[in-house]
C-alpha cells in the first residue's frame, strides 16, 4: 500500500532564538525540523542576541521582505566604561574608563537624545553590505571599515534599571537600526564609552515574544501561521472578488481601487493570499504572486 506523501509545511513561524546561534543557525535548525529547505527569516539577530525570530516555510519565504521592513523592539542592558570592537560583548576590549561618577540625569540626557529621526553609523562588524559584501566579511579579513550614517528612528528608548555601571534600556526602533550603535553613542556622549552586554528582541512588527516558540518546543510541533494569517496581520489586507483574485493571482494589473499606499495583501473569497500589491501609475500592480501549493 503506498502512502499519500504530505505537503511540505507551508507559513510562519515564529521563534524565540535562543543566545550563541546565528540567525541562519536557527534557520538550519527550523529547515531540519520542518523537513523542507525552504526557509529564511525576516531580520538578523546577533549571535549574542535572544528573542523574536519570524521564520519563513515554503511560499511564505516570498512574504520576508516586506516583514523585515517593520519596526521592532527590544530590552537590552549596556555597560558603561567598556568599549569593544563590535559594540557588544562578543566583541574584543579596546578601552577601559571608570563609569561611577556617571550621575543618573547625565545617562537619562544622553538616552533621550538618541529618540526621533537620528542619522547612525551602523557598528562596523555589521551586516550593512559595503560595495557588495558584508561589513563584517571586511573586518574579518583585516580591512578597515568605515560606514557612513544613514536615517533611522528611535520611537522610544527608555531607561528601565541601573546597577552601578549596567544601564537597563527598552528600544523601540525602525528596522535597520542597531542597538548596539545605540550603545556605543550613548558611550560616547557620556566620554566614557559603552557596549552592550544583553538584547533581547521582544516584537518584530505585530509579531511578539508570547507567541515565539524554542527550537526544542518546535521540534514537538512546528506551530505554523497560515499564510494569509501572518500576511493580514502586518499589511493593509484587500479582499478581492474571485475575478479580481484570479486575475492578480496570474500577475495581471487591474484598474486603481483606492488601496493605501505600500504592499496590501490580497485574499482571495477562500481565505487564501493570492498576491501582495501596489496601487501605484493608475494601475493595482502586483508584486509577489502566491500560487497555491503543490
Amino acid at each position: 500500500m503506498t502512502g499519500t506523501a504530505s505537503a511540505p509545511p507551508d507559513g510562519v513561524v515564529v521563534v524565540d532564538k535562543p543566545a550563541g546561534m546565528t540567525s541562519h543557525d536557527v534557520v538550519a535548525r527550523v529547515r531540519r525540523i520542518a523537513g523542507t529547505r525552504k526557509v529564511g527569516h525576516a531580520g538578523t539577530l546577533d549571535p549574542m542576541a535572544t528573542g523574536v525570530l519570524v521564520c519563513g516555510l515554503g511560499r511564505a519565504t516570498r512574504l520576508l521582505g516586506p516583514l523585515a521592513g517593520h519596526d521592532k523592539a527590544y530590552d537590552a542592558t549596556i555597560r558603561l566604561g567598556v568599549s569593544t570592537t563590535t559594540d557588544d560583548a562578543d566583541g574584543e576590549i579596546v578601552d577601559r574608563c571608570d563609569a561611577s561618577g556617571v550621575p543618573d540625569a547625565a545617562v537619562l540626557a544622553a538616552v533621550t537624545a538618541l529618540v526621533g529621526d537620528i542619522e547612525q553609523v551602523p557598528a562596523a562588524v555589521s551586516a550593512v553590505k559595503v560595495d557588495g559584501r558584508r561589513a563584517y566579511a571586511r573586518v574579518r579579513a583585516g580591512e578597515q571599515v568605515e560606514l557612513a550614517a544613514r536615517p533611522v528612528h528611535v520611537a522610544a528608548f527608555d531607561v528601565v534599571g541601573r546597577r552601578g555601571d549596567e544601564v537597563d534600556v527598552h528600544v523601540e526602533c525602525s528596522a535597520g537600526t542597531y542597538v548596539r550603535a545605540l550603545a556605543r553613542d550613548v558611550g560616547a556622549a557620556l566620554g566614557v564609552g559603552a557596549h552592550l552586554t544583553a538584547l533581547r528582541r521582544t516584537r518584530a512588527g505585530d509579531f511578539g515574544i508570547d507567541e515565539a516558540a524554542t527550537l526544542d518546543q518546535l521540534a514537538d510541533g512546528l506551530r505554523l501561521l497560515p499564510l494569509a494569517t501572518a500576511a493580514a496581520r502586518s499589511l493593509p489586507r484587500w479582499d478581492a472578488g474571485p475575478d479580481d483574485a484570479r486575475r492578480l493571482a496570474l500577475g495581471q494589473r487591474l484598474a486603481p481601487v483606492g488601496l493605501p499606499a505600500g504592499p496590501v495583501a490580497v485574499i482571495d473569497p477562500a481565505g487564501e493570499l493570492v498576491a501582495l500589491v501596489e496601487e501605484r501609475d493608475g494601475a493595482v500592480r502586483p508584486t509577489t504572486v502566491f500560487p497555491p501549493p503543490r
